[in-house]
């Protein structure tokens, strides 16, 4: 075993087998399962993706005063007839916020769970590409008190990982991972390191970096990985043989 590997271990532990098993059972649609005409993150696409027995993987931010909302992009524009970014609006003002094309409000992150309602294990990405982590991650922990289906968050923010380890521990929590434009040895290193800050249960990688040394040792030593985002058959082959379950995004038909 390498020295990183043996920092792995130590300083990462893999997580009681039991604790991620709902993990493995099921692919997710990324977003919910969304294209011909039902749009991204919208109550619709996780209906789709329950209808198929799927799990859901699903975008969360903040706003002004860290209320967690189930939406991808920093900016509105793209998905709603508003502009700006959503992190400058108060909570009651985002609840005013048509999504495109007649699919309802921006739905705030306690909402999707109480549709979602332990149907299918959900992913929930949390976006925060900055130190202040604490108001957005505990927003999420609240959604989350009392629901009682299989559920995990995760985020490319390793502080995000450690914050849940520190003030929600029962919490599954999960390290995004990307190779792209860091394969070099400071890359490497770099990886290591929010793995060993974030100490995740498991891993979400991207589907581009298969084969990957770094996501096949964690995997060997316990730590399940899913992979995202699977949109074509080849990465689905791919996925089946590096990945544990596939982050998928076909349009329904």
């Amino acid at each position: 075993m390498s020295l990183s590997s043996r920092l792995d271990a130590l300083l990462a532990p893999a997580p009681e087998p039991g604790r991620v098993a709902f993990l493995k059972g099921q692919p997710y649609a990324h977003r919910g399962l969304h294209g011909n005409g039902v749009l991204e993150n919208s109550p619709a696409a996780f209906d789709a993706a329950i209808r198929q027995g799927h799990g859901i993987e699903c975008d969360v931010q903040a706003a002004e005063d860290g209320t967690a909302f189930v939406f991808h992009d920093f900016e509105l524009d793209r998905l709603t007839g508003e502009k700006g970014r959503l992190a400058n609006l108060r909570a009651s003002d985002i609840d005013q916020i048509d999504l495109n094309d007649g699919h309802g409000k921006i739905p705030r992150l306690r909402a999707t769970l109480a549709q979602v309602a332990g149907q299918v294990p959900i992913l929930i990405e949390i976006k925060s590409n900055d130190m202040r982590v604490g108001p957005l991650c505990l927003s999420v922990r609240r959604a989350l008190e009392g629901y009682t289906g299989k559920a995990a968050i995760m985020s490319f923010n390793p502080l995000v990982s450690a914050w849940f380890r520190k003030n929600a521990a029962h919490i599954v929590r999960g390290l995004v991972v990307t190779e792209e434009g860091s394969k070099n040895l400071k890359g490497r290193i770099a990886r290591h390191q929010s793995l060993w800050t974030a100490k995740p249960d498991f891993l979400a990688y991207d589907v581009r970096d298969f084969p990957s040394s770094f996501a096949a040792s964690n995997r060997k030593r316990g730590l399940p990985v899913v992979t995202w985002t699977v949109r074509t058959a080849q990465q689905e082959k791919i996925a089946a043989i590096h990945a544990d379950e596939p982050v998928y995004e076909m349009p329904q038909t």
